[in-house]
């Protein structure tokens, strides 16, 4: 625990031959680990978490006869292992710690040290089946494999380790069900099988552990019932269940565990009723877990007082409304998730006695009334608030701007109204916004510029108005910025594109905004690279964005992160496209739709190879569809309507796909499937080019037209000349015309003659 900033281990320690303890651990050493084999009385090594690695073998090690403890954790061994043979036994060793030294041998070859009480190999390469030999340590206390590709069952084998306290098999890749024969380690006060791909039911024998104090089961594939047994766990502390296939009702006999503190039983199938009864001994309970079973509704007296003070209650997606559930003992609550649970209620007058503590607040998706005072009244160490969906009404308290610990608000799908307050801007932590479908009135407060640190704005849907404040230019960080729907009135600003460089999804949709396109939206870098690791998974929200996508209203939650879009569609923006908008080569979506744009569709539109959705819909563009357009594979949504181009449609690719003429309608001029118009039999692409039509076209008409008049008096001329110099041309040619006019005479008088007789 010093910091000898990366020196190597002094050699010197080699002549310390008396040593019989040494610890360097959390030191800041780097280098190579020395050889100390000429240490012989060493009974205790502690290398631990420096920055060493092993460049020679470590053969010396087998010299420590004496040697009782043993920790390498953290340093890079990788295969210079040999000196794990059973030939070099250290008869003394006690505990071995070779945790994260990258060791990628199989585990078969490494070890048969008799003696050991404690190893641990966690967090290494060791890709094999769990040994054999492990059966033959006896004397072992702690096991600790986590965190390697260990695969296969669990050997039943396991069960000769009866002086075992813990066990720690997780996060590896084992399958199959738990051998019953576990239930036998009656010494066990820890095991550890989470994030496996175990399966089958839980053995009953485990109830048998009653010593066990931590059971960690969590996020395998575990079906049936929860064990009756598990109900004789009397010495339990924790209990983790969450993230496997359990169904069936809770046991009532896990109300009966007093020293459970820490019960998870989240995303499972678990049904039935949850009432006082499941509670009744739960003295000491801290955290629970419940979320995810949406079969489970609970049943609880509003007068009934709870036995313990949670810190933790997840109870998201379980039938617990309509009212608002008796949680009023928990004065310590920290973290509050009730999401989408069927409260149909006002939050309750001793919300505000447990609400000081809180730190994460979610309460979204219910229909929860009433006005927000209450909920932030008594904390100022308030980090996330999720209110969304719900029916909460009234103004945004200006005490809100009291939370200065606040990272993410989320108060959309509301019937708030007013005006923002202006001190938002003193919550300079916020990462994330979101004020969606509401009713708030007023200009965007420009105090919203001060927080540095926001990632993510929405503001759809709402009655702003006025212009996009200029202060908004220091939100450099911005990935997500939805002004959509509003009643905003300004040119769009060209600071988008000169400051909001990390823009990945851009929505001003619906608004009153005019002027051009900026082409400085090219530097928009969120765009243009598809890499993004930016979420919010720390803080157990998920960013909710509405786009207008495939010609319809969509809702991203999950995905949004893949989501990269463009949206400036029902303005009034004029001008052209700017053909800098290609280089945005990773939107998935672009929207331009029912604006009064002009000038052509740009050519190299086909470098957006992402693209899978483009509305170029009511515009006034005109000119060809580029063919550049038929590269664009992953386009399974276009609409060109009503708009003045023309010319043929291109094949090939997604553009075989789109047999719904409605997108090309209002391109009186476009022809090719799937219009009824063939591009060959109209002659369309030659067509006469209107107004508003491009220039270059007009001017390759007008040298065609040019060509064939004077084609037509070269060709002239040249027939005259030759009947001037030719005699016998000439003879013939004009005895060829007066053959032609005395037949053309004897016709018109033969029929007017009978033209006479019918007339009389």
């Amino acid at each position: 625990m010093n910091n000898f900033s990366g020196q190597n281990i002094p050699e010197f320690l080699r002549s310390f031959k008396y040593l019989e303890y040494l610890n360097l651990s959390y030191s800041g050493f780097s280098g190579a680990v020395p050889h100390l084999g000429n240490l012989s009385r060493l009974q205790n090594l502690y290398l631990n978490d420096n920055d060493l690695m092993v460049k020679n073998d470590l053969g010396w090690v087998s010299l420590l006869s004496s040697l009782k403890h043993l920790d390498f954790s953290g340093i890079t061994i990788g295969n210079h292992i040999d000196w794990f043979h059973p030939a070099n036994m250290l008869p003394s060793l006690l505990t071995l710690n070779l945790a994260m030294c990258d060791i990628h041998i199989p585990a078969t070859k490494l070890i048969n040290f008799t003696s050991l009480n404690s190893l641990d190999l966690s967090s290494n390469g060791i890709n094999s089946t769990i040994p054999v030999w492990l059966s033959n340590l006896t004397g072992l206390v702690h096991l600790n494999l986590r965190n390697n590709s260990f695969h296969g069952g669990i050997p039943d084998s396991i069960r000769t380790l009866n002086s075992i306290s813990s066990i720690d098999l997780s996060w590896n890749q084992l399958s199959g069900p738990v051998p019953p024969s576990l239930g036998g380690l009656s010494s066990l006060k820890l095991l550890d099988l989470s994030v496996n791909q175990l399966s089958g039911s839980i053995p009953g024998s485990i109830g048998l552990l009653t010593r066990l104090q931590y059971l960690f089961l969590q996020y395998n594939e575990f079906s049936g019932n929860i064990p009756t047994s598990f109900g004789q766990l009397s010495n339990l502390h924790s209990l983790f269940l969450d993230g496997n296939e359990l169904t069936g009702n809770i046991l009532a006999s896990l109300g009966q565990l007093s020293n459970l503190q820490t019960l998870f039983l989240d995303g499972n199938l678990l049904s039935g009723v949850v009432s006082e009864i499941h509670f009744t001994k739960l003295y000491n309970l801290t955290i629970l877990g419940l979320s995810g079973n949406s079969l489970m509704t609970f049943n609880v007296s509003p007068h009934w007082i709870p036995p313990f003070q949670l810190k933790y209650f997840d109870a998201s997606s379980c039938n617990i409304g309509p009212q608002f559930p008796n949680i009023q003992t928990s004065t310590a609550l920290g973290f509050l998730y009730l999401r989408n649970s069927g409260i149909r209620d006002t939050i309750p007058e001793w919300f505000q006695n447990i609400s000081s503590h809180l730190q994460r607040l979610d309460l979204s998706n219910n229909q929860i009334h009433g006005d927000l005072a209450q909920i932030i009244a008594n904390n100022t160490g308030l980090e996330v608030v999720n209110l969304g969906n719900n029916r909460f009404n009234g103004s945004i308290p200006a005490h809100l701007c009291e939370q200065l610990s606040l990272k993410v608000m989320d108060l959309s799908n509301n019937n708030l109204s007013g005006v923002l307050p202006m001190c938002l801007g003193n919550l300079i932590q916020l990462e994330a916004i979101d004020l969606t479908n509401n009713t708030i009135t007023g200009d965007i407060p420009s105090s919203l510029g001060s927080l540095s640190q926001l990632r993510s704005l929405h503001l759809h849907n709402n009655k702003f108005q006025g212009n996009i404040p200029l202060a908004l230019h220091n939100l450099i960080g911005l990935e997500t910025l939805d002004l959509g729907n509003n009643l905003l009135t300004c040119n769009i600003p060209s600071w988008i594109g000169k400051r909001l460089s990390k823009l990945r999804i851009l929505n001003l949709q619906s608004n009153k905004l005019k002027g051009n396109i900026p082409h400085c939206f090219c530097n928009l870098t969120g765009m243009i690279m598809s890499d993004f690791n930016f979420t919010y998974d720390g803080y157990g929200y998920e960013e909710n964005v509405e786009a207008y996508i495939k010609g319809i209203q969509l809702k991203y939650t999950k995905t949004t992160r893949f989501l990269i879009s463009l949206d400036l569609s029902n303005n009034k923006i004029d001008g052209e496209i700017p053909d800098v908008l290609t280089k945005l080569i990773s939107l998935k979506n672009l929207n331009l739709s029912r604006n009064m744009l002009s000038g052509h569709i740009p050519k190299n539109i086909g470098n957006i190879k992402s693209i899978e959705s483009l509305d170029l819909s009511t515009n006034k563009l005109s000119g060809q569809i580029p063919p550049s357009m038929g590269s664009l594979i992953f386009l399974s949504y276009l609409n060109l309507s009503f708009n003045k181009l023309f010319g043929p449609i291109p094949v090939g690719n997604q553009f075989n796909t789109f047999n719904d003429p409605t997108i090309y309608e209002g391109n009186n001029r476009l022809c090719g499937k799937p219009l009824p118009r063939n591009c060959k039999e109209s002659n369309l692409l030659y067509t006469h080019v209107g107004d508003g039509e491009s220039k270059d076209s007009s001017h390759g008409l007008s040298w065609f037209y040019t060509g064939m008049v004077s084609g037509f008096v070269i060709g002239f001329i040249g027939f005259i000349g030759s009947l001037r110099f030719v005699r016998i041309w000439r003879i013939i040619y004009f005895e060829m015309l007066e053959n032609v006019c005395r037949w053309l005479t004897i016709s018109i008088l033969v029929t007017l003659s009978r033209t006479k007789r019918k007339s009389f």
